[in-house]
């Protein structure tokens, strides 16, 4: 199993920064396929977002 990639909620929170969002699933998608994409609401919780998928 690959670990988990966390994207953070800053970026996906922020609708100004959307389209950044956007790239970086994209991204993930192509280069990581069979990661899991985990997803944080701030840097105190990336521990647990990526625990969700290991």
């Amino acid at each position: 199993m690959r670990p988990p990639v966390v994207v953070g909620g800053g970026i996906r929170e922020t609708e100004a920064l959307l389209p950044l969002f956007e790239r970086i699933v994209n991204l993930i998608r192509r280069h990581a396929p069979q990661a899991a994409i985990a997803f944080n609401t701030s840097g105190g919780d990336s521990v647990e977002a990526a625990q969700r998928w290991l």
